[in-house]
């Protein structure tokens, strides 16, 4: 590039707040008409006026008859072009689409215009090296095995029926209920949140087991209906119930007793491939290790991610974060709507609030992808081919797809690059985990 070039160049950018640039373009004449030439011609191809042939509209007709979409055409075709050539020129990286201001546009003259966008900013990291991850201790004890094999030992419980006696602490009601809000004078409110279940086994004073049904059944026979309270607490799990006093009809069925299987060798080879009870405890150690070593690292790599951002301050595109925020919501959406929440109520829902609640983990995220993307470069961490082919082969075992149609599928829509900037992002993650032990 010339002296004369170089100038030029610097002139044509002007450095708004912070990543902000705005950049001044011109697009030949000779451009615009050649262009301006090709639009008519395609016009001519489609246009059917009275008084004209299909493909023999005069191009004064078409000037005449479609002078203001022919120059949108025109503006569509060039602009964006002339805009990344120029960006590209002046070393920009847009991470936005431009907003197009004063733009000119006349016959037989130059396109005019002013592009306004956001560039990336340049990062520095400071500190990769030095941080340190939590290694906590994830052992497992005797006591916590002994608790998961009775887990185990229950999920294998059978139920008998006892006949001819009331119900008895220890006990099993096979019942049916219906509960509704007591005290609720608004019938649509009372009827929108119900209690109703047909088949449900009752343990009478299990510790899971709500006091006031254990009190209002004991001594209920098969056949039997009883009627009761229940006030629960606010800050119950279920929102239905939270703070409610709801009013319970409960008919027990059937009264039966839970039998455990006994803890032997025969009941280890029950459960699959097991010869004995010692390999039973030995899976369920190996299982529960691997658990917390998983959990473990995870929560160790969040706080390495988070000690690296609190590191390195750096202004960040509103346009990525903006597109961050869109992500978060819509899995939340999408995890509420799997919960059952109706349409209806999702359109009810503040967006603009939800977008300002999320704005801040959004920068965080944002700001710990372009950290860990730049110390990929800087550690030179790569994806290969055979890591995008073991992911696609994963995700077409989880589709029931051949890895063909994921493949196609994720080229399609852009999926393979989101695929390869996760794995490098996951590839780098593990480098700081493994170089700060």
């Amino acid at each position: 590039m010339s002296p004369t070039e170089t100038n030029e160049a610097t002139e044509n950018v002007t450095a708004k707040d912070g990543l902000k640039r705005e950049i001044s373009v011109e697009i030949p004449a000779a451009e615009v008409t050649r262009e301006t030439e090709s639009q008519i011609q395609r016009y001519q191809k489609s246009a059917r006026l009275p008084g004209f042939r299909t493909g023999h509209v005069p191009a004064s007709v078409i000037r005449q008859r479609f002078g203001d979409g022919l120059k949108n055409d025109v503006i569509e075709a060039l602009v964006p072009r002339y805009f990344r050539r120029e960006a590209e020129k002046q070393g920009l990286i847009p991470v936005s689409q431009p907003r197009v201001t004063d733009l000119h546009f006349h016959d037989g003259e130059p396109i005019r215009f002013k592009a306004n966008f956001e560039v990336m900013p340049e990062i520095q990291v400071e500190g990769y090296k030095d941080l340190r991850a939590d290694k906590p201790d994830i052992a497992v004890t005797d006591a916590e095995i002994e608790e998961a094999l009775n887990n185990v030992r229950e999920q294998h419980a059978t139920y008998s029926t006892v006949e001819n006696r009331p119900l008895a602490e220890g006990d099993f009601a096979q019942a049916s209920m219906d509960g509704k809000p007591k005290d609720i004078k608004d019938v649509k409110e009372a009827s929108a949140n119900p209690v109703h279940m047909d088949d449900v086994l009752i343990e009478i004073g299990g510790k899971n087991t709500v006091p006031e049904f254990s009190q209002n059944l004991t001594g209920a026979s098969a056949g039997e209906g009883r009627i009761f309270d229940v006030s629960y607490p606010e800050d119950i799990s279920d929102k239905r119930l939270a703070g409610k006093t709801f009013v319970y009809t409960v008919k027990v069925n059937g009264i039966k007793q839970k039998s455990l299987p006994e803890l032997t060798d025969e009941f280890a080879k029950e459960l699959g491939e097991f010869t004995s009870l010692d390999q039973v405890r030995k899976q369920i150690r190996d299982n529960m290790e691997a658990e917390r070593r998983h959990n473990a690292e995870r929560a160790s790599k969040d706080k390495l991610v988070a000690d690296l951002v609190k590191r390195n301050d750096f202004e960040v595109p509103e346009a990525l974060v903006d597109s961050q925020i869109d992500l978060r919501l819509e899995r939340g959406l999408r995890a509420l709507a799997a919960q059952g929440m109706k349409m209806e109520d999702l359109k009810k829902m503040d967006l603009p609030r939800l977008r300002a609640g999320q704005r801040d983990q959004a920068i965080q995220d944002v700001k710990s992808s372009l950290l860990l993307e730049r110390i990929a470069e800087l550690e030179k961490i790569e994806v290969s081919d055979e890591d995008v082919n073991h992911e696609i082969d994963a995700l077409a075992k989880q589709s029931k797809q051949t890895p063909e149609a994921v493949r196609a599928r994720l080229t399609q829509d852009g999926g393979l690059d989101r695929i390869r900037m996760r794995i490098r992002s996951e590839k780098t993650l593990d480098f700081l985990y493994h170089q700060s032990a």
